[in-house]
């Protein structure tokens, strides 16, 4: 198997960042996401009354929550809900559908790594643009 191996060093600043939205409650700056590092990274800001639409990825997810609070399950078990706080980390297999929301009435903002160097997102209801991020409707 043959890892990437980086060069010089790469920074990348959240006030350069572009903004996706993923709807109204929120977006997603993308950080390291440039396709020549083995991962991806991006912060997420998520209002109170957000829900992540249910999605997999062909590759491991891991979700460091930053701020606010969050609630995180499997589609293929909903009754078990993992409750998130500043600090806890969550790591998604891959290819198994899951779901997280924002808990009660503050901001919630999150690191998300992606372990691949190209974003790559299956929504169970709707379609994503080229670079993995959901095509919302008018």
């Amino acid at each position: 198997m043959e890892t990437a191996t980086l060069e010089k060093v790469k920074v990348a600043l959240l006030e350069d960042a572009d903004r996706v939205s993923f709807g109204d409650f929120a977006h997603y700056r993308p950080l390291i996401a440039d396709g020549d590092t083995p991962m991806r990274t991006g912060i997420q800001v998520s209002e109170p009354g957000y829900v992540a639409a249910a999605h997999s990825h062909p590759y491991w997810e891991m979700l460091l929550i930053l701020e606010g609070e969050a609630e995180a399950w499997m589609m293929d078990e909903p009754e078990k809900v993992i409750p998130l706080k500043p600090g806890d980390m969550i790591a998604l297999p891959p290819n198994q559908a899951h779901c997280f929301r924002t808990v009660g009435n503050k901001t919630m903002r999150l690191l998300g790594i992606h372990h691949s160097p190209d974003r790559i997102v299956n929504y169970l209801d709707r379609e994503t643009d080229a670079q993995g991020y959901p095509i919302l409707k008018g």
